[in-house]
């Protein structure tokens, strides 16, 4: 019996049990069940109904179309204000990146409910109004680590003699910039518009927080709709949402692979 237990925990494939099993109960399992949900009415049988009562709900039609739009909005202010930092901190004559690079996460570090409070503090000491403005303002603190941590890894990895051979070549700073380090570091930035857009399209909590309830995005349709027990109308809609976030990484990946083949670059 010892022998079998060893000979068990010898092969490398037998410790990917654990994963393989959590992923099925907490990935697998709720996919199932959204679909499953998705397609049922509340007597189990199969219908479109769920999906027809969307596109026939203008209410929630344009929910959906606003929450795309704050995500983008907040997913575009995340990179303009996440680019510069992140190629700022990759510059290694900057002997304080790392130590910048921690004071980027460290916000992480705490929960994001505890964060939007704080921020709805910030707000009601400094008199500003709760709103729209309070709402992008949020997103962008609570998701800027995650666009400037996927930018600076890949900057970080750069090879530097493209960009050493480009300047003995003559090509100027904004050449360099356009020409080697932008193409160098797209897939940084794919990766930083995923983690940003998809949280960002789906979240109901800071809406909630930084609006006072006034302003609805998609995930707190979704929300309530759970909430009141109307279980295949909320499956249909997360479905709905699920087929956008696999949109956004297809054509992501679609990006990333035409970049690998092309080389990258100059």
């Amino acid at each position: 019996m010892q022998n079998k237990l060893s000979q068990f925990f010898m092969r490398r494939r037998n410790w990917s049990i654990p994963y393989a099993i959590f992923l099925l109960v907490f990935v697998v399992v709720p996919l199932v069940l959204i679909v499953a949900y998705a397609f049922t009415d509340e007597e189990g049988a199969f219908t479109l109904s769920n999906f027809r009562k969307f596109m026939m709900h203008p209410e929630a039609i344009n929910t959906f179309i606003y929450s795309i739009g704050i995500a983008m909005i907040t997913t575009i202010l995340c990179l303009v204000l996440g680019y510069p930092a992140a190629y700022i901190m990759s510059q290694k004559q900057f002997n304080t990146s790392k130590t910048m690079v921690v004071l980027f996460i460290l916000p992480m570090w705490v929960n994001i409910l505890i964060r939007t409070l704080a921020t709805v503090a910030l707000f009601d000491f400094l008199k500003l109004p709760l709103g729209e403005g309070a709402l992008i303002f949020g997103m962008v603190y609570n998701f800027l680590p995650f666009m400037i941590y996927p930018i600076y890894n890949t900057l970080q990895k750069m090879d530097q003699s493209l960009i050493e051979a480009a300047q003995d070549l003559g090509a100027n700073p904004l050449r360099v910039f356009t020409k080697v380090v932008l193409p160098l570091s797209m897939p940084g930035i794919f990766s930083g518009i995923l983690m940003v857009f998809m949280p960002t399209v789906s979240t109901f909590a800071i809406a909630e927080l930084l609006t006072m309830n006034n302003i609805k995005l998609f995930g707190t349709t979704v929300q309530e709709n759970i909430y009141n027990g109307m279980w295949n109308y909320g499956a249909a809609l997360s479905l709905i949402m699920l087929l956008l976030i696999a949109i956004m990484s297809f054509f992501s990946n679609d990006e990333d692979s035409v970049q690998n083949e092309s080389g990258g670059v100059i």
